[in-house]
């Protein structure tokens, strides 16, 4: 499906694929999925094309997300557009992780939530200086998805479970530190290393060592941190993690403590038990299913067109969640998250 928002193009032995809707950070829509899943799909059959490159227009991001004002409107109105949404994002995520060529995903700039999955399942994964990476969706009264859970719950010790909670944004040395990138590239590299791949006179390996760098330090990356985050994070609720944060006492777990507690607190909690079941599932499939089952409910509550009410239409930051209080979400209601949706996403 041609769409002006996916630049699909043969260059040499590279399928190019750029997401072209700059002004919404690249944010994707259902026929921009639909775009990018026909070209991986169009390019199986056809034995020039030897490896894939994904990137964003602009310099700003990659991909902020899935276009988040899409499901706000089917949660008043008809849910099955959100689902239908969801179902065919995790189809390409599927399809990008199992896809037999290599795709090399290009998150230079701002890249969240959708521009996690589409991306962060690739063979290999490049960051430059100007990557932020996060997947925010507490804030939004939702769970991370796209496979985000299983990404993260792969990252050492508890890092993974800070990012899940508090939606930390986060760069380059935190991004490859965590496991969801490979390589560093400055961006004014990227050009001449898409330019070298284009030939196909070295190999891929070959041309990322010319071009990969050490990432650059920050001041306060989280393997500096990661003391006392493995140690709060470790706890088995929300509540617990948030009085050990408060009682660390020092500035980074302070704001921490602060950010878990303007998340959804329902989404909080299954949050953090998405987590924990993400670390004994095996394949992408498996997350990918529960990420579409845990959407499906969000849909169904109050929380997650609030969320997205306040973080992104009105931008008051002032959502009212319900229930409000952590101690009122029961485990119970925890529970009805995690029962069967129909229509599983993959497989």
């Amino acid at each position: 499906m041609a769409t002006t928002h996916v630049l699909c193009r043969r260059e040499g032995r590279l399928g190019r694929i750029t997401l072209n809707r700059e002004r919404a950070l690249n944010a994707l829509d259902l026929e921009m999925m639909r775009a990018v899943h026909g070209a991986l799909a169009g390019w199986l059959d056809d034995p020039g094309v030897e490896l894939v490159v994904l990137d964003g227009a602009g310099e700003r991001a990659f991909c902020a997300g899935g276009d988040i004002t899409v499901v706000h409107a089917s949660a008043s109105n008809d849910p099955e557009i959100a689902r239908q949404l969801w179902r065919t994002e995790y189809a390409l995520d599927a399809l990008v992780a199992s896809y037999p060529l290599p795709v090399i995903g290009l998150m230079d700039g701002i890249t969240m939530g959708g521009g996690i999955g589409l991306a962060g399942h690739a063979a290999i994964r490049v960051v430059t200086e100007r990557s932020v990476l996060a997947m925010p969706e507490v804030a939004l009264g939702l769970t991370p998805d796209v496979g985000g859970c299983l990404l993260l719950s792969r990252a050492p010790g508890e890092l993974g479970t800070h990012l899940a909670l508090t939606g930390a944004r986060i760069g380059a040395g935190d991004a490859l530190a965590c496991g969801l990138a490979d390589h560093f590239v400055p961006a004014h590299r990227l050009p001449a290393m898409v330019e070298a791949l284009r030939p196909g006179r070295d190999t891929i390996d070959g041309v990322l060592g010319d071009f990969a760098e050490k990432a650059p330090r920050g001041a306060a990356d989280l393997v500096d941190q990661a003391s006392w985050i493995d140690d709060c994070y470790a706890a088995d609720s929300v509540e617990e993690i948030l009085e050990r944060l408060r009682a660390c006492r020092t500035p980074a777990a302070t704001a921490a403590a602060e950010a878990v507690g303007r998340g959804s607190p329902t989404a909080l909690k299954v949050t953090l038990r998405a987590l924990r079941e993400a670390r004994s599932m095996t394949t992408l499939e498996e997350c990918l299913a529960q990420d579409y089952r845990l959407c499906c409910r969000f849909l169904e509550g109050p929380d997650l067109p609030e969320g997205i009410r306040a973080t992104v239409l009105d931008k008051d930051h002032r959502p009212h969640w319900s229930p409000s209080e952590l101690g009122d979400v029961t485990p119970e209601m925890v529970d009805r998250y995690f029962l069967d949706a129909p229509n599983s996403p993959v497989g």
